[in-house]
Order: structure tokens, then sequence, then C-alpha cells
């Protein structure tokens, strides 16, 4: 399996982990919610769900047309099946959501991750958003060494386009720290918070 098409898998279970769609309403969820998917044309859309349905994934239910009528033309008979996530489909989509290897931290499967962390635990949050961090500050330093080695070579506008790049990532970076700080404020502040006692007695008594 490609990469992209895996992570177009993903985005898939967990868009219809939130309510089942028919497909064209689940291309347009893609479109406008996950904008690596731009590209993709309901052609790329349907073999996809295809697979999942074979699998066991996701089911094919008969469905009322799409209210929207320019949608018809562009969708054609598919638009009117309903795909629900099946019991096995979301085993397996929790189960893509605890990863947290390098492919996670990658550009384009990042985004996708970023997009479903409302539905993740916040310890894969954090493993991921060090992990892109991680991978970020790697890229960082390699940009600086080039740089430093290139720089009497370069003229004005690629030198600029070299510094755009690196500021680039330093926001992302900077970003993430951000969001770090922000889940770990979250978990202590939790674990600070003492346990009610279920008997409502004070149990500092």
């Amino acid at each position: 399996m490609g990469r992209r098409s895996g992570i177009l898998e993903f985005a898939v279970l967990g868009l219809l982990r939130e309510s089942p769609m028919h497909g064209y309403e689940l291309r347009k969820r893609l479109n406008t919610s996950l904008g690596v998917f731009r590209a993709f044309s309901y052609g790329s859309l349907y073999p996809c769900l295809k697979t999942l349905v074979q699998r066991g994934w996701l089911t094919e239910e008969p469905g009322d047309p799409p209210e929207d009528s320019s949608a018809a033309p562009l969708a054609g008979r598919r638009a009117r099946i309903v795909y629900r996530l099946t019991a096995a489909g979301k085993e397996h989509f929790e189960e893509l959501l605890a990863q947290t290897g390098p492919d996670t931290w990658e550009d384009e499967h990042f985004g996708v991750r970023f997009a479903f962390f409302g539905q993740t635990s916040r310890d894969v949050r954090m493993r991921v958003l060090e992990g892109r961090r991680s991978r970020l500050e790697e890229r960082l330093a390699r940009m600086r060494a080039s740089l430093a080695r290139t720089r009497e070579r370069l003229d004005d506008y690629t030198l600029e386009l070299q510094r755009h790049g690196m500021e680039s990532v330093e926001r992302e970076v900077r970003w993430l720290n951000e969001l770090i700080e922000s889940e770990r404020a979250g978990r202590d502040q939790r674990r600070g918070e003492a346990p009610s006692d279920p008997s409502g007695e004070d149990t500092a008594s």
C-alpha cells in the first residue's frame, strides 16, 4: 500500500467514525477539512471505499439522493450509497490512532493526524507532537548548515528563498512548542486534582 493511499484510508475511517456519509459528502469533507486531499477526485476515493468495504471496515447502505442537485452529475448513482463504519472498522481506526511512529511526523501524514487529535489520547498526541518537533529541528539544523556552506555562492533571491524556508520551519517549531506546553499544562492540572471519594466523604479527614 502506498503512503498516500494509507493516509486516505485513515482519513476516511476517521470521518466516518463521526457519522455515516455518502461518497460525495465524504469527498467534500476531505476537501474542506483536510486540505492535503484537495487534489483527490471521487474516482480516487471510490476504490478506497471499496477496499475498506471488502476488508469489513465499512458497510454500504442505500441512502437518499443528495439534496445538492449539483452533486448528482459529479457522483452519479454512487452518491446515493451511504458508508458506515463497522465495529471492526472502529477498532482498526483506534489502532491507527495509537500509532506514533516516524510516519506520523512526516509533512503529509502529520496534518491528517492532527486533524483527528480530538479523537486521540493525550499521551499519543504528546508523542506525535514531540516527534514532529524533533523531525523539524533536525531539518532546521540541516538547512542552517547548508546555508552556512553555500551562502557566498547564492544570489540574493536564492538566499531569500532559503531564509524564507528556514523561517517557515522555525514558525512551526514555535507552534509545536506552544502545543506541547499546553498539553503538559493540562496533564499536570489533572494530576494535581485530588480524586473524589465515591462515598461523598471527606478523604482528607
